[in-house]
């Protein structure tokens, strides 16, 4: 099997049992046919001759009736096994991806994953079926050439004098079918990435009056995906063309022989009447062209699937957490972005129990130190240890045990508010939910939704201040040793951060170790310590009224009204 479909468990997919039913369906079906002619022209010799031939008309009957039913039992198995293929793709991609974090819709973008996800799962899901049937497509010819020499041999050297100009068909036309199906469905991608991001940013385009020039750049590559949606029809029409000129010519010639063997009377008019049909089984070029091309789509949409599969996933060793205040210690952490190094030989200790504010000018790669101090990205040079452990020893679930995140903008998932806000628990407590939303100031606002905690977060109306509560009281319903706080409180009024601050710093619902992505002075002021960041290096550490006396340091908060 080719590398493409190392998405699939082996040679016979995810559904083992219904791949060999249905090669055995196929098989039996082209047997079936293989047997068709030979019954038939054996009962028009009987026929012929006057003889009792009651029984094989019964046969031929048969034979036809076992065709009707073999015919239906591999439909069935096709769309099941089908069906069956592509959920289990698109199962084992969503896991890959989730497993894979934010790298993977970096690196191909959210509207691509979904193209994927939804389209090219789809195809690559027809692999299995489209393997069975190419298998019993090849059968045919391979069984009406053996039948044609068990006739005649003349019978069929004259169709293999015609065999490699039909494989070389067939060989141009999976090779032109590959290169044309690949850029057909990346030019999809590309559409899908594209309509993705105008989606997300519809206010931003309608505020600009910018539709117009959105849809052009949405749809810019479609003049490429018709074109190669044309390309591919004219190969396939070609290489139908070509058989359709070089297959009834072959056919003839057998005919042909066959008339002048019965002539003398070394063939009887039955078996003419089965050399004719073994011929256009021999030379059913049309079916292995419309197989081949099915295989050839299934095969890039499988190199496709295979690119998101192969990204790594990050892993995990198999320590637990010994006991400790959640001590987090940053070594030599250099992480890079497009060839960039945006954080830099980074040394930072940030005592357990306390408050480290970062701040820093845009750009300066405190989001990304926040996601490497919770191992939502990983440090290409350097180690984070937290109590004395680095997080790449640490066992999945302790790691995310110890820590928990708030985001600038938390992403809501679909369920009920009160489901959204125990997310990170396993089994949340209505008491826990409610106090984490409390201290969080999100409780008031809930408790005005029509159904209160019990409103799905679709039809909960909100502002980005109570989007960012949501996702705060999340966080602190989830607890843990280390709470890492993205810029999570720059949407809330001055007087709720105000609350929230000071609960944080002095405890509150977390006492644990807090590390704050900050753009506002008066953040900073509350907490214990304050990071200065400053084109990927740590500047300086210290209080924030001890910092401010640097005309630099004012300069990061320039923009902020009082600062």
């Amino acid at each position: 099997m080719t590398e493409a479909f190392r998405t699939l468990p082996g040679p016979l997919g995810p559904a083992p049992v219904r791949t060999v039913a249905l090669c055995l369906v196929s098989t039996a079906a082209t047997g079936a046919g293989l047997l068709l002619p030979a019954a038939l022209g054996h009962t028009l010799d009987l026929l012929l001759s006057r003889a009792p031939a009651t029984h094989w008309v019964l046969y031929c009957a048969g034979i036809v009736l076992l065709l009707a039913l073999l015919d239906a039992c591999e439909t069935v198995l096709h769309g099941t096994l089908d069906a069956r293929t592509t959920a289990w793709l698109r199962r084992r991609l969503t896991r890959h991806v989730l497993a894979v974090g934010p790298r993977a819709a970096a690196r191909f973008g959210p509207g691509d994953l979904v193209a994927r996800l939804v389209g090219n799962a789809a195809q690559a899901g027809t692999a299995p079926t489209a393997r069975a049937a190419l298998l019993a497509a090849l059968a045919g010819p391979v069984g009406g050439v053996a039948a044609l020499a068990l006739i005649d041999p003349w019978l069929a050297a004259v169709l293999l004098a015609g065999a490699p100009v039909l494989a070389l068909l067939l060989r141009a036309l999976a090779r032109d079918t590959r290169d044309c199906v690949a850029r057909y469905q990346k030019a999809q991608g590309r559409i899908a990435r594209a309509l993705a991001e105008a989606v997300r940013g519809h206010r931003t385009i309608e505020a600009a009056g910018a539709a117009g020039r959105e849809t052009a750049r949405i749809l810019r590559p479609l003049p490429e995906l018709s074109e190669a949606g044309h390309r591919m029809w004219r190969v396939q029409g070609r290489a139908a063309g070509r058989s359709v000129a070089v297959a009834p010519l072959l056919q003839l010639g057998v005919v042909a022989v066959a008339g002048v063997l019965l002539a003398r009377h070394r063939l009887t008019v039955g078996e003419v009447l089965a050399a004719s049909r073994y011929a256009v089984l021999a030379t059913g070029v049309g079916v292995l062209v419309g197989q081949l091309a099915g295989l050839a789509r299934a095969r890039a949409a499988a190199e496709r699937l295979h690119e998101v599969l192969a990204e790594p996933v990050p892993g995990y060793g198999e320590r637990g957490l010994p006991p400790g205040p959640g001590r987090l210690e940053l070594r030599g952490v250099t992480a890079r972005r497009s060839g960039r190094a945006v954080l830099d030989g980074v040394d930072l200790v940030v005592p357990g129990g306390t408050t480290l504010a970062v701040v820093g000018r845009s750009g300066a790669g405190k989001s990304l130190l926040a996601a490497v101090a919770g191992r939502l990205a990983e440090p290409d040079t350097g180690e984070v240890l937290l109590d004395g452990v680095p997080l790449r020893d640490l066992t999945h679930d302790a790691l995310r045990r110890a820590v928990g995140h708030a985001f600038e903008r938390p992403a809501l998932l679909g369920g009920t508010v009160e489901e959204e806000i125990g997310l990170a628990l396993s089994y949340p407590s209505p008491a826990r939910v409610r106090e984490a939303a409390r201290t969080a100031h999100a409780d008031d606002f809930v408790r005005r939704l029509p159904q209160g905690y019990a409103t799905p977060v679709s039809a909960a109306p909100r502002s980005g201040g109570e989007s960012q509560r949501l996702g705060l009281a999340r966080a602190f319903a989830h607890g843990g040793r280390l709470l890492i706080l993205d810029d999570a409180l720059s949407s809330l009024d001055t007087v709720t951060e105000a609350r929230i601050t000071t609960a944080l710093v002095n405890g509150g619902e977390h006492d644990g170790t807090r590390l704050l992505i900050a753009h506002r002075a008066t953040t900073a002021a509350r907490a214990d310590a304050v990071a200065w960041l400053d084109g990927g290096r740590v500047r300086a550490v210290g209080r924030h009224e001890e910092l401010w006396g640097i005309p630099e340091y004012r300069a990061v908060f320039a923009g902020e009204e009082g600062a």
